[in-house]
């Protein structure tokens, strides 16, 4: 009884943990807008009786001795900051000089920093670097996961000790932590983190969690504790230096709050602890708040954005570099190969800096301008042109917010939309309030951009389909006009916010207002649907080239290469002329069928600029059907592997009915005979003669299955494709009863069937006997194997720590039958005794896998 009752509470926690697991991401974005939300609801509270006034000449009062301090102090932690990434290169035992190390450390830690999600954000940076050093995938995610766990075990530790050694210095708010529990805590996480390690120790490593972490030797473990110290106690001194006549004894207090500050902005997992570090440091900190938020504003510049602005530089310079180098090297009518660049750090740097740009003009049109400034202005611009600057400044921020989206996915038109909206934005923060420092930054920003515009190559309609100068002269024309008309209509009219809001029957200004809002969101929504949307991509073979074809079809050793055929694929040919692939665009898809044709030496060439293609149009790549030779290339590229089903294929050579395992079969092709089937094969010139009879069969069986003629990855009956092949058929006295349009290899390795029909009054057995001639026929003319086609979703099996892609394929195989026959057809194919051979579906990670069959059925079904 009692086993019952846990059985149920099991399912339940099972299906808890499934309902998380599905819902992880939207669970993590929706705590994370939780936490940000109580920050700043903390930094509200906190800085409740703190006047704009006194923030701003707090910030005033910071002088170059004390701003100069911080810039050193924040050299010296991000120096400290390189020797993580030094020391781990050395335990995993790939030691490299220490200004490579340093050129990944600080890219990736000035992203981390301002990004949050440390692994993901600056291990992709790392990844950069260390992959041209000569590290493999393995080494960097080793460097990765050592520098970031020993980072924040440092700083949990040094904090830790802090308060062991000195404890009652960590006041919060008005409360302040009793000693006794401040020394306990201290004392207590030190030893649990010590004991895990001991605990999972295997060897060298630690094995926790499936993980094994290399660990470093004493030596090792001493320089780095020593390394954070350093990093923590000059980055929290460079946030105290800026606190103006604050006493020496204050340090240790800033030191310790400073470490809890940034250990709970990890947790949080808010962008760069965003209002979560500030809250914290406010709440332990004694001195007047006016004066701390005037310091941890100018430490964010310093610290947080400043190093971000020059990795972005440094990054833009060096791409730059890159890019025209490459493009001096590549062959000439070549365009750039932007898979060459396996995570370009450029876009992801540049759209942060379009985000924070967008941010400070947004947060500079919530700010008073400076009264001299404005004083000035009044001398040079009519008051109506600096509020409408002042307004459109704030429109030009929140379509930055937007576009940094668009540079981080590297589309052309949003490079175009920033570099447009960046300077617009420099020439409005000049005639809303003469910000000449915001209008630098913005300038600063569009030259970076402008350096690096190779590496946003994907085509957008913005750019692919550019609206003609006449037609967007007309439009600006006509919306200029009708604004021009209105303010003339209602110029005498007092115009007041309240006008927006009447609704009555002669509020015409108010009706004329609304309006011109709503076309100019209008237009701004039409510029961004086509800043988005993908470019469409030339066809360059919608019909394959004879030479191609048989120059490729020579060294094919699969009959499916004959769905080159079909007419409904569009092709990607080698440069040497002698290999394709084939492939069609579905919604976002770009799917692949089967392996390429041609020279295997060739199909890496081919594959890699499908993936180009596929990534420029901003569509997601599905190889279809593919085969063991394909499964190294498609994990290089990056693909997710996926069993499909397997493919059965009959050896040819001693291929004979007399033996007991083919019993089956003997006897129903037997019976068919008795009725009077006849085997033939029909030579491709002469089959036009018969088409009308295998139209007539055709017409019945589709209408009999409920059937519709397919495409894509099987034939469908077309006179022009029947007439490229042989033909079997079966004939009782004279008359066609059943057919299958023949496929064979040239080099005689396969031979198939695509197409298998059959007529109302077939005998019984006759496709077995129609199979069975065929198959003896072939080995007559010396084909070496018959390939019997596709098994789907065969021989997966479904385990428990099996994927989920696994259980619901076997699932399918085993209880699909009402939907489609699986088993069935395993069933049938096994009576000819094949050889079964795995066949596989590659794509992205993530929902990618579904969305591309959900295309490739649409494909597939017309």
């Amino acid at each position: 009884m009692q086993d019952t009752d846990v059985a149920p509470r099991l399912t339940h926690v099972a299906r808890i943990r499934d309902w998380v697991a599905h819902r992880r991401g939207t669970l993590i974005a929706l705590a994370v807008l939780v936490v940000a939300v109580l920050g700043f609801a903390a930094i509200h509270k906190l800085t409740a009786e703190i006047r704009l006034s006194e923030v701003r000449a707090a910030f005033s009062a910071l002088g170059w001795p004390e701003l100069s301090a911080s810039i050193a102090l924040t050299i010296v932690s991000y120096v400290a900051l390189t020797f993580y990434d030094t020391i781990a290169l050395k335990v995993i035992g790939h030691p490299l000089p220490w200004r490579t190390a340093a050129v990944a450390s600080f890219t990736s830690y000035t992203i981390s920093h301002n990004l949050g999600l440390a692994m993901l954000t600056g291990g992709s940076a790392r990844y950069r670097v260390y992959s041209r050093a000569g590290l493999d995938e393995a080494a960097v995610a080793r460097v990765v996961l050592i520098a970031g766990v020993t980072f924040w075990a440092g700083v949990i530790t040094v904090a830790c000790l802090s308060m062991a050694l000195h404890p009652g210095m960590l006041p919060i708010v008005k409360w302040t932590m009793p000693p006794l529990l401040e020394r306990t805590i201290g004392i207590a996480i030190p030893l649990a983190m010590m004991a895990i390690v001991l605990r999972y120790r295997r060897g060298g490593a630690l094995a926790l969690f499936g993980w094994r972490l290399p660990l470093p030797d004493a030596r090792q473990a001493l320089a780095l504790v020593l390394v954070s110290t350093v990093d923590l106690a000059a980055a929290s001194a460079a946030l105290f230096v800026l606190l103006p006549n604050a006493s020496p004894e204050l340090y240790p207090v800033l030191f310790l709050g400073y470490a809890v500050a940034i250990v709970v902005a990890l947790i949080s997992h808010v962008p760069g602890g965003l209002g979560v570090f500030e809250a914290v440091i406010i709440a332990t900190m004694p001195q007047d708040n006016a004066t701390i938020l005037a310091a941890l504003l100018a430490y964010r510049i310093i610290y947080y954005v400043a190093p971000l602005v020059l990795a972005a530089v440094l990054i833009a310079v060096h791409e730059g570099r890159q890019w025209r180098n490459r493009g001096r090297n590549r062959e000439p009518g070549r365009g750039p190969d932007p898979l060459a660049i396996a995570l370009p750090l450029a876009p992801l740097l540049l759209g942060v800096l379009v985000f924070l740009s967008g941010a400070m003009l947004l947060v500079s049109g919530a700010l008073p301008a400076a009264p001299g400034r404005m004083d000035t202005l009044a001398t040079i611009l009519p008051l109506p042109i600096s509020e409408m600057a002042h307004v459109a400044a704030s429109l030009v921020g929140v379509m930055l917010l937007f576009v940094a989206l668009g540079l981080y996915r590297r589309l052309d038109g949003a490079f175009w939309a920033a570099r447009m909206l960046l300077i617009a934005g420099a020439l409005l923060s000049i005639a809303k309030g003469l910000d000449y420092e915001e209008a630098t930054i913005l300038l600063l920003t569009a030259a970076a951009l402008q350096w690096t515009r190779a590496a946003f190559y994907r085509r957008t309609r913005l750019t692919a389909e550019p609206l003609s100068p006449e037609w967007l002269v007309g439009v600006g024309a006509a919306i200029g006009l009708s604004v021009l008309i209105g303010f003339f209509a209602y110029r005498r009219v007092g115009y007041s916010s309240d006008l927006w809001w009447q609704f009555e029957t002669n509020g015409n200004a108010s009706r004329f207002l609304r309006t011109s809002l709503a076309v100019g969101l209008l237009l701004i929504g039409a510029a961004i649907w086509r800043l988005f949307a993908a470019a469409p991509i030339p066809v360059l073979h919608d019909t394959l080239p004879d030479d191609v074809a048989t120059a490729a079809l020579a060294h094919a050793d699969r009959t499916d290469a004959m769905l080159a055929f079909t007419g409904d694929k569009r092709f990607l040919v080698s440069d040497s002329g002698d290999a394709f692939l084939m492939y069609q665009v579905k919604g976002a898809s770009w799917i692949v069928l089967g392996d390429p044709v041609g020279p295997s030496e060739a199909w890496s060439e081919l594959l890699w600029a499908i993936r180009a293609r596929a990534d420029a149009a901003q569509g997601r790549l599905l190889l279809y059907q593919i085969g063991l030779r394909i499964v190294p290339i498609a994990i290089e590229m990056g693909l997710k592997l996926v069993k499909y089903g397997e493919e059965a294929t009959v050896e040819l050579d001693g291929f004979t009915l007399d033996t007991p395992d083919m019993r089956s079969v003997r006897k129903a092709s037997r019976v068919a005979e008795r009725a009077g089937a006849a085997f033939a094969v029909v030579p491709a010139a002469d089959m036009p003669a018969i088409i009308p009879e295998l139209q007539a069969i055709s017409d019945w069986w589709l209408a009999d299955k409920h059937h519709a003629e397919k495409s894509f990855s099987v034939g469908r009956f077309e006179p022009g494709y029947l007439a490229q092949f042989d033909c079997a058929v079966v004939r009782i006295e004279g008359r066609i009863v059943a057919f299958a349009n023949v496929w064979g290899t040239p080099n005689k390795q396969e031979l198939s069937v695509d197409l298998m029909r059959h007529a109302e009054d077939m005998p019984q057995g006759g496709m077995d006997f129609l199979f069975t001639r065929l198959m003896l026929w072939g080995h007559e003319h010396g084909y070496r194997h018959f390939s019997l086609g596709m098994a789907p979703l065969s021989g997966i099996e479904a385990r428990r720590l099996s994927p989920t892609w696994s259980k619901v394929a076997a699932f399918l195989f085993r209880h699909g039958e009402r939907f489609y026959g699986f088993a069935g057809l395993r069933a049938y194919k096994e009576k000819f005794r094949p050889n079964w051979t795995p066949r596989y579906i590659a794509s992205p990670g993530g929902t990618s896998l579904l969305r591309g069959l959900i295309d490739l059925q649409a494909l597939v079904s017309r």
